[in-house]
Order: C-alpha cells, then sequence, then structure tokens
C-alpha cells in the first residue's frame, strides 16, 4: 500500500510560481511512475508530468512543457513539482499519483495510488 500526502498549492497570479510536494510512504518499489495529475472543475484529469523512480526520466503534457518541472529527493520518498509562469488555466486540484507497474503513459487511469490533492487557483 502505498500512501501520498500533497502539499504546497494556494492561489498565486498569472506569471507566478508554485511548487507542490508530495510525501510518499509505505512500499515504493524500484520502476513505479509517480506523477502530477490535475482535474479542473467539469474537465477531464489530465497527467501533467511523471518521473520514473528508477532513473531520471520525465515526462510532460504538453500543456505545461517548459513551465513545470517535476522531481524527486534522492530518497525517492518526496515528489516535487515546480510550476512557473502559471495561467488561469492551471488553476485545479491537484493530485500526486503512483503508477506501480511504471507505465509511463499519460492516462490517469494507469495510476493506483493516489492523494488527496491540493488546490491551485491562478488569478489576477
Amino acid at each position: 500500500q502505498v500512501q501520498l500526502v500533497e502539499s504546497g498549492g494556494g492561489s498565486v497570479e498569472p506569471g507566478g510560481s508554485l511548487r507542490l510536494s508530495c510525501a510518499a510512504s509505505g512500499y515504493i518499489a524500484r520502476g513505479y511512475c509517480m506523477g502530477w495529475i490535475r482535474q479542473a472543475p467539469e474537465k477531464e484529469r489530465e497527467v501533467v508530468a511523471h518521473i520514473d523512480t528508477e532513473n531520471p526520466y520525465t515526462t510532460y503534457a504538453d500543456s505545461v512543457k517548459g513551465r513545470f518541472t517535476i522531481s524527486t529527493d534522492d530518497a525517492k520518498t518526496t515528489l516535487y513539482l515546480q510550476m512557473n509562469s502559471l495561467k488561469p488555466e492551471d488553476a485545479a486540484m491537484y493530485y500526486c499519483a503512483a503508477d506501480p507497474y511504471g507505465l509511463g503513459t499519460l492516462d490517469p487511469g494507469d495510476f493506483a495510488y493516489w492523494g488527496q490533492g491540493t488546490q491551485v487557483t491562478v488569478s489576477s
């Protein structure tokens, strides 16, 4: 079982930055894929970024490329999402999630474990 707890959400003006953190506990095997998934009201869930826990390979949704950076600490127990140049359309609930099979896709359905989410608001 994997437990994920997000923090770092908040309200920011367009163009601003936020860093989300996710504390992971439980059994996280090598090869897990850890990611950030967001969902805005009346929109589908979107995997914005994920990272392989065994190597530093990362994948980003086109909507955030060049603005968001996903990373982990050396122990692979904390996942981060640095979000820069935030836009109003980035506002959403952001979830930390884990894909135990390391499929490395942008399909939210591949992520079996989810945190409770942290809200990000972008408005002037």
